[in-house]
């Protein structure tokens, strides 16, 4: 066992001990789920919910298709009960899980660990102990240099990627063979374009990613000084102070719009460290709004470097940046990738309070709309723009499991 191996080891918890018994009691169940029900697919996203790629490749299947595939969820999630008026459901991490997991000819996720235990089935995948086809559906358009997706520490069979710039950068950077790369689009795009708007009032959705060091404990959780106190965070302060901004409070409450403040769901737990004095902001709970419906129902978008951009971005909104921690991120989180913040058309980089909220005054006067330059940089950026993503990606999926 080299080194690499044992140091991935020295991070195993008591429940990834749990899970080798799991796996070792599910080998014969795999035997006879295999037998009954052949070369079947298992799909998977975040274990509690079911909204992503993930989610929109199932319900194509099951609509549209006599492929057999079994959605894995967690048995307590509250999108549970719309992936089985789907089709099967299997509960995330249990015996069925592994059965279903050592079973199953592909697993499909959108996720890196999308699979019954992130540690050990690490180990099983990587270093080729399982050969088991991996397709990953990715969560957001990778824009960074992310070292933990290069190929080497993933194996997977396939990366799907959703824009015509994140395909170059994938194939030339990250070491993958040249097949294992497609650009089909993501499935959850053909939804977007698919679905009306059903809310008329004009809404603002303000949408921060997570940062690393205030929720897993790293080296720039030391350097930063973080004290587990997350309201003494540059984060918690700078967010705070926009959603109480005064001059925004008072463009929104002129204009009757409504503004919806929804993190990333890592920093989702300290939601309620939030408190707003404007009527005309709401703090939004994952569990109670649909990222998708959100994107579909407001007008702008204001985020840090959330690549949920790209998803905004695909439906021609405008889009504004507050990134008062960018030296921090860069250094803390995500290296720099192909996607450079200052020279891009898909919208404006701030880095202060004031600029934030000038640049929203201008959109609102401007009816929301983009301009004829960022509508063809769009276009470039995303050269499949139609519905059909969710076939590509089930006829790209078929010809894996054939071995073509």
């Amino acid at each position: 066992m080299n080194h690499s191996i044992w140091v991935k080891f020295k991070n195993v918890k008591i429940k990834d001990i749990l899970s080798i018994f799991k796996l070792l009691i599910a080998l014969p169940y795999a035997l006879f789920v295999r037998i009954r029900y052949g070369k079947f697919w298992i799909i998977c996203e975040s274990e509690n919910e079911a909204r992503d790629n993930g989610y929109w490749l199932f319900k194509y299947i099951c609509e549209n298709t006599d492929k057999y595939v079994v959605y894995a969820i967690n048995n307590k999630s509250s999108d549970r009960d719309k992936v089985l008026a789907l089709g099967r459901v299997i509960s995330y991490g249990t015996i069925k899980h592994w059965a279903y997991y050592i079973a199953s000819a592909l697993t499909i996720s959108t996720q890196k660990s999308g699979n019954p235990n992130a540690a050990i089935c690490y180990v099983l995948e990587v270093y080729g102990i399982s050969r088991k086809k991996r397709i990953f559906l990715q969560h957001g358009i990778t824009y960074n240099n992310a070292e933990w997706l290069y190929y080497d520490n993933t194996k997977f069979k396939m990366f799907i990627c959703g824009a015509k710039p994140e395909y170059e950068y994938v194939s030339n950077i990250f070491g993958y063979p040249k097949e294992n790369i497609q650009y089909l689009g993501f499935c959850r795009f053909d939804n977007l374009l698919n679905t009306k708007r059903t809310v008329d009032k004009k809404r603002i959705l303000v949408m921060p990613t997570w940062r690393e060091w205030l929720v897993n404990k790293t080296q720039m959780t030391k350097e930063s000084g973080y004290n587990g106190v997350f309201e003494t965070t540059p984060y918690f302060n700078a967010w705070l102070n926009l959603l109480n901004n005064k001059q925004l409070n008072e463009i929104l409450k002129n204009n009757n719009i409504e503004l919806i403040f929804y993190p990333h769901r890592n920093m989702q737990p300290f939601l309620d460290k939030f408190t707003v004095e404007s009527e005309n902001v709401i703090l939004a709970s994952w569990k109670e709004y649909d990222i998708q419906d959100l994107f579909i129902n407001t007008d702008m978008m204001i985020t840090d470097y959330s690549s949920v951009l790209f998803d905004y971005a695909y439906l021609k909104k405008p889009i504004v940046f507050y990134q008062f921690d960018y030296d921090d991120f860069r250094k803390g989180q995500y290296k720099e990738g192909y996607f450079d913040f200052k020279n891009q058309q898909l919208g404006q980089a701030f880095y202060e309070e004031t600029d934030i909220v000038e640049a929203v005054g201008k959109i609102i006067m401007n009816d929301f709309k983009i301009t004829d330059e960022q509508d063809k940089y769009i276009s470039n950026f995303f050269e499949l723009y139609d519905n059909k993503n969710c076939e590509r990606t089930f006829e790209a999926i078929l010809k894996v499991e054939k071995g073509k």
